[in-house]
Formats: C-alpha cells, structure tokens, sequence
C-alpha cells in the first residue's frame, strides 16, 4: 500500500479556560476620551462602591480638600475641589496581599485644560505608583495600570495631580487581585488564541480508505513570532557567535553600527563598511534587521561636530544624515528607530525647533515609503512614575507623528526598550501594553533586558519575555544581550566560548516551548487516519510514512495568524495530494470545498503545466505556488486530469 493523500486541516485553536472559577483577564483599554465613564471592569473587584452609586460609601477625602460626590446625566461620581496639595483628592482603603498580582483601572477627568493624574498606593510610607493618564475637561480618559507588594497590609489608594487648580473627578474604580496560577492562565489562553493554530493531518490510500499507524514528524524551521537579540560588529568573523546567533534568533538589531556617531565620526566623511557587512551576514541567514536608528535626541551621544552646529548648517547635516543612512539600507530593513528617546530628550528639538522629530519622520518615510518608522522609548513598560514616558505621554506623541500630512499615511510602530530595573511590575507591563495595543499600531519590545542582581536575573528576565510574548498586541521582540568583549550592556546571554549563561538558559528554555530550535512533533494516525497537533506558528517540514510499505511523502508549510476564517478550504492536486488548508497558511490557493462550477480558463491550464513539471522532478512543492484558481467543474476533463493524473509520481 502506499501513502498517495495527505490531508492538512489548520484551524486556530480554541481552548477553554484550564479551570472555570479562574477569572479572565481583560485585555481591553479605552484611548479616546469619552462623554460617559465605561463600567468599571470586574465589576470594581475589591473596590467597594466602585461606579460609586452609593455615595460615599468607601471613599474619603484625602489631605486637605474637600470631596463632593456629584451626579450629572444620570452618571454618578465623585469631585475633589480646592485642592492644594499634589496628593489632595479621594481616597479608599484596601488591602494588598503578596503574592497577588493587581490590575487597575479608573475613569477621570479634570475641571480645565488637561492635567497628568496619577493613581498612587501609600503602604507603610512607601508610594506605589500604579499608572497615570492625562485627564481632560468636559471628557473621561480612562486610566489603566497595576502593581504587586512585597509583603500584605492596608494601603490607601488616593489621585494626585501637580495642576492644584484643577479638580480631580472619579468613577468606575477596579482593583482586581490575580493568584500567579491564573495569571499564567491568561498566558496560555493568549497564547493559545493569538501564537498558535491546530493541524490536522489524514493518511488515506490510493483508495480513498484512512491509513492507521502512519507516522507523522512535523519539524519547526523557522518561529512564526519575531525574536532576536542584539549584535555587534564583533560578529564578523566569529564563526562561534554567528553559528550560536543564528541558531536561534530570527530578528537582531545592531548595538552602534548604524548610528551616526559610527558611520560619521568626522563631518562629511561616512564609513557605512562595517553596518553593511553586517547586513550582508544577516540577510545571508535570513535574519530581519530593525535599523537602529536615524538619530537620538539624548544630548550625551552627539557628536562634537553636531553639537557645535546650529540654526541652517544644523538642518542640512541633520538632513544629510538621513537621506544617507534611510536611502543606503531603503526596503532592507524590518523597520527604523526614527527618533530615538524623543519623550525624555529634545536635542534636535532645542536647536531646531518643536517639529524637528515630526520632519524627520516625514523625511525618513518620503525615502523609504514602505518601512514601518517607530518611535522607541525607555521606562513606558518599566517605571509607573515615569511621568515623562508614560503611555498616556506616548500616544500624546504618537497623535502628533500620525497627524503628519505625507503622501501616503506613514507605518507607524511602537518600539518599547524594556531595561527593566530590579523587580519587574509585571501587572503594569500588561496594562501598558493593554493601552497602546489600542492604537492597533504594531508594539515591538526593542531591547529588552534587566539589571538586577545575579540570583534573581534570570528569573526576571523570564518574566518579561513571558508576558510580552504571550500578549495578543505585541508583534515582536529584541533582546539586548547580545555578547560583547569588552561587556554587555546589562546583561550577557553567553559567555565568551558562548556557553550559555543563565539567561541564555531562559532564551533556550522558551524557545524550545515555542517550537524553536528545530523542534519536533511525532505521532501516529488513528483508526480513521488523523493526527492533530497543536503549533506555534511558524515554518514546519512534515513527512509522513508507514513502516509496512515503505511509502514516505513530504511537504512544508507555513502556519500563521493571518487572515483566520473557521472553514477550512479545499486544494486538490492530482491523487497525491488533498488539503484542507487554513486560509492563513500562506502559498495555498482557496477553493471551494465542494467543487461548485465556476470558469476555469487560461489559469487552468497554467496549473497543469507547471503541476506536471513538478512531478517530473518528482517534487510535490506545488503547494507554494500561488494560482488564482477557482472551482471547477467535477464532470470536465480538466478537473479528471487535475485530480487523478497523471499517475508518474510514485
């Protein structure tokens, strides 16, 4: 007997919650200020009198201000008026357990203008910032964050506003607790919706009767979800770096070889050598590069050159700089760093005025149309009281590039550093990322890392990249650890002899939960044929063979998110093949599973043609050719020939 029809059905997973009394995580976050507060999410969870119906039940005032609970259209809430101090507004008691994780949220407004208001927790004299939001007048912004302790008590979450002349407004409260076990439930409902897809396999004989026992081998090539890690210069020529490098990651970014204080160290005189050299290296083993970056606006790394260049000489180097770098690697390059560190410096800014990063933007995308430009910005995930790069300060700057009037909308993306200090707020991270998922505007972790002592590294460093990569918005990540003689930046993966350390450990560790690193599914079929698994998206190799015949087959595929429709659609191409096919797996043309009529034409005939040369080479990657094909009908000599001839592959 032999293997002459396999059956591949790709469906996305679906997988119920691990335990029915786990409480789902809400992923949802609202941008846009609006005429009326949403309902507190959770119903308020701990927060007692949380769209505050009840008066002032559970609320007091906090220092010297005084609190009137108010109601407007229908919609009740609280006011904190003749404030004087920063920390003046209202107040709840609660009280935090350790070992919980907690998410926030609130709706706020404020009497004038538009004012940061930041949601606190004083325990035990300490201040634990939870997230902030600019609150405007005549609207609600709604504010979401979160927070751990390290150890339990009472707290007092109170708002505070550096604007003492303007009111605070409340409503729709939540404090809802986490146990770690249900936080990594919403990991793996995440992952299960948004990384990974279901494939189902039949064996069948010339036939058409299933083939139990045949043995399956589906092997990853290649991760679905971008991840990389840093590199310099000293890649070149280390064939230990580039064979531990490129065994793992799928994306890097270059530590200084394309900026411009390494390519221009003296004016007018470009030396791009060594960035292209290390492009050539990467594209060679097919590794995306995110160009980092056209220029930084932290004053500390500018050239002496720059720094003495003012007003016009200023704007045409500036100028200069990125048509050379942006037209040299134009339609390479996986994305830019346009404007690095534009939230917490202004260099350009101060020397050229308050659009200078908005036309750098606009130049950068009138050379290279196509490249996603990101802004990229440190402390937005890591630090809560980082009032200078705080989401809400983020978007505020993104509205600002998305009102650029270029031919063409320019592809914005949101490049989050991620140099974590110490312990992670991870719930914070999750919010953060919850707020500016909601642009719906690509959110990349551009270098991610953490400086905390050697015990615990590790451990952290896990953390972060488990929740960035199991978060339905964010679309990749870039650790920056990448080996260096002369030291890493804060944390190495290797070290010389690149022998992992561990961190590199966790890299390894995740990686081989997510498919990488070659890794490998077996089985067998059932009574009727099948087999199912479970798959990170990604590039597979699958074979298929049965022991008492010998008969073996093979075919690749590609398994993505894309374009995800429940039905699976039908391909038939000649005897050897029969695919019900996912239409995200990308080089498989969509039919009609039932065959209807439809014209066939000239596109037919095309498929026949380079069908049959396929087979004469017998190879059965007809798969990946994409053909406009449409249905057929089952009583015409074209659909005959298509499914059962000609008969020369064995």
């Amino acid at each position: 007997m032999k293997l002459l029809l396999l059956l591949l059905a790709f469906c996305c997973l679906s997988l119920s919650r691990c335990e029915e009394k786990n409480v789902p995580y809400d992923y949802s976050a609202t941008i846009e200020c609006l005429e009326n507060p949403n309902k507190p999410q959770y119903n308020g969870g701990i927060i007692v009198n949380p769209d505050l119906q009840n008066g002032s039940q559970g609320w007091s005032q906090m220092g010297n201000t005084k609190v009137d609970f108010t109601e407007f259209g229908g919609n009740k809430f609280v006011i904190a008026r003749g404030r004087n101090q920063s920390y003046d507004s209202v107040s709840q008691k609660v009280y935090l357990e350790k070992g919980l994780l907690y998410t926030f949220s609130a709706w706020l407004q404020v009497s004038q203008g538009n004012s940061p208001v930041r949601a606190v927790f004083k325990k035990n004299g300490e201040y634990k910032h939870a997230g902030s939001v600019i609150a405007e007048s005549k609207c609600w912004s709604m504010l979401k964050g979160g927070l751990t302790v390290d150890e339990s008590g009472p707290a007092d979450l109170y708002f505070e506003s550096e604007d003492t002349t303007a009111e605070i407004w409340v409503d729709s409260v939540s404090l809802q607790p986490f146990t770690q076990k249900e936080w990594n439930s919403h990991h793996k409902q995440s992952i299960n919706i948004t990384r990974k897809g279901a494939v189902r396999i039949r064996a069948v004989n010339s036939a058409g009767e299933p083939v139990p026992n045949a043995t399956i081998s589906i092997v990853q090539n290649r991760l679905g979800f971008p991840f990389g890690c840093s590199a310099g210069s000293n890649i070149l020529g280390n064939q230990a770096f580039q064979d531990w490098f490129t065994k793992r990651f799928t994306v890097t970014a270059f530590e200084n070889e394309m900026k411009w204080y390494s390519t221009e160290v003296v004016r007018g005189k470009e030396d791009y050598s060594t960035a292209d050299a290390m492009v050539r290296l990467f594209k060679q083993h097919g590794i995306a590069i995110r160009g980092h970056h056209i220029i930084l606006d932290d004053p500390k790394y500018q050239l002496s050159w720059v720094t003495a260049l003012n007003g016009p000489d200023l704007y045409k180097a500036v100028k200069r700089r990125v048509d050379s770098v942006v037209s040299r690697y134009k339609g390479q390059l996986a994305s830019w760093d346009v404007v690095n560190e534009n939230l917490h410096f202004s260099f350009f800014e101060n020397k050229m005025g308050p659009k200078a990063s908005y036309n750098v933007f606009e130049q950068a995308h009138a050379v290279d149309p196509t490249t996603t430009m990101f802004m990229n910005e440190f402390n937005t995930l890591e630090q809560p009281g980082d009032g200078v790069s705080s989401p809400a300060k983020y978007l505020q700057k993104l509205r600002e590039l998305q009102s650029i009037r270029a031919p063409g909308n320019i592809p914005l993306g949101i490049g989050l550093e991620s140099h974590f200090f110490s312990t992670p707020n991870i719930p914070y991270m999750r919010s953060a990322l919850d707020t500016l998922g909601a642009t719906g505007l690509p959110i990349w972790l551009t270098e991610v890392d953490v400086a905390a002592p050697p015990n615990v590294q590790a451990n952290y460093f896990e953390q972060v990249l488990r929740e960035g990569h199991a978060h339905p918005k964010v679309t990749g990540m870039v650790t920056w650890s990448g080996y260096n003689p002369k030291g890493c930046f804060r944390m190495c993966l290797t070290d010389g002899n690149f022998r992992n350390l561990p961190t590199g450990d966790v890299v390894d560790k995740l990686l081989r939960e997510w498919g990488g690193l070659r890794g490998k599914t077996t089985g067998l079929t059932d009574a009727d044929g099948y087999f199912e698994a479970s798959l990170f998206h990604g590039d597979y190799d699958l074979s298929i063979a049965h022991p008492l015949t010998n008969s073996t087959a093979s075919h690749s595929f590609k398994l993505t998110s894309d374009d995800y429709h429940p039905s699976p659609t039908v391909v038939r191409i000649g005897l050897i093949w029969e695919a019900y096919l996912h239409p995200a797996v990308e080089g498989i043309t969509h039919t009609d599973k039932d065959f209807n009529d439809t014209e066939t034409g000239d596109v037919i005939d095309k498929l026949l043609k380079a069908w049959t040369k396929k087979l004469q080479r017998r190879d059965v990657s007809l798969l990946h050719r994409h053909y406009d094909v449409n249905v057929i009908n089952k009583s015409s000599t074209i659909y005959k020939e298509l499914v059962y001839g000609p008969h020369s592959y064995t």
